[in-house]
């Protein structure tokens, strides 16, 4: 438990320098640029990882499909819920459809 409290405060820590730091100085603009696209490139990450990664081989299944749905609803400009709720759909039926 101890742990945890300890590295909370170290996380809150780290976040909060950012701002202390700064203070009401802006970034330069390419660094800004790259702080701003740097969340959707970890989680565009994430997702890759989450769906084709496997132990030491990739793993092509339904999950694909899935991602795929949401990746064309997303460039639909469809609300995020109605994304995720047609990956979900997606992949349940390419599993019922025999894909592992």
């Amino acid at each position: 438990m101890t742990t945890v409290i300890i590295l909370a405060l170290g996380i809150y820590a780290l976040k909060a320098a950012g701002p202390m730091l700064l203070g009401d100085r802006t970034l330069p603009r390419s660094l800004g640029f790259a702080a701003t696209m740097l969340p959707a490139a970890l989680l565009t990450a994430l997702v890759v990882v989450a769906t084709v990664g496997g132990d030491k081989a990739y793993q092509i299944d339904a999950r694909i499909a899935g991602v795929v749905a949401a990746g064309i609803a997303l460039w639909r400009r469809a609300p995020f819920l109605v994304a995720v709720v047609a990956a979900a759909a997606v992949t349940a039926a390419a599993r019922a459809a025999g894909w592992s």
